[in-house]
């Protein structure tokens, strides 16, 4: 009797400590080694995909830096697509919670070609790249040149509220 129930004793602990290593050692679920970067088509309403490769930073914030700058930077040349105007840079990106707050460069305001179709299309591919589910986000909110702005000079867009997906 007493022998079974030292057994079992060893058991509970062996486990408890297998269960504890494995608590402290497992890898996190995270993004992988690429993520998906999304380009409206030239008709501004299909999105498409692309994977890029990340870096050695997995952080949360870092991530959802890269794929901004991936997405204002745009598809590789040669494809059709609507494109951010030039000179647009991805200042910074803040993550609090489940949302991305996006700094963009002052260009972003600069009129394109196709005005409020490419302003919201350029917007849609944003939102669609940062709340893509590996990035655990749900909404972006954009500033420009680190000020809130209710609208781009056009006026097409609302962009004084966190924008997501059922937004477009």
């Amino acid at each position: 009797m007493r022998a079974s129930r030292g057994l079992v004793l060893i058991v509970l602990f062996v486990a408890a400590v297998a269960a504890a290593w494995w608590f402290t050692h497992r890898t996190p679920a995270g993004v992988g080694d690429a993520i998906t970067v999304y380009y409206a088509k030239a008709d501004g309403t299909t999105l498409v995909p692309w994977r890029v490769s990340l870096g050695p930073a997995r952080d949360p914030a870092s991530v959802a830096f890269y794929a901004a700058t991936q997405c204002v930077a745009g598809p590789p040349p040669g494809t059709e697509a609507i494109r951010f105007p030039a000179g647009t840079r991805v200042l910074a990106v803040d993550v609090v919670d489940s949302t991305a707050d996006v700094n963009l460069s002052h260009e972003i305001a600069g009129s394109s070609k196709e005005g409020s179709f490419a302003e919201s299309a350029e917007f849609k591919s944003l939102v669609w790249t940062l709340t893509q589910p590996s990035l655990h986000l749900t909404s972006v909110k954009i500033r420009i040149d680190g000020a809130r702005v209710a609208t781009l000079p056009g006026g097409h867009l609302e962009i004084d509220e966190p924008l997501s997906r059922s937004s477009f």
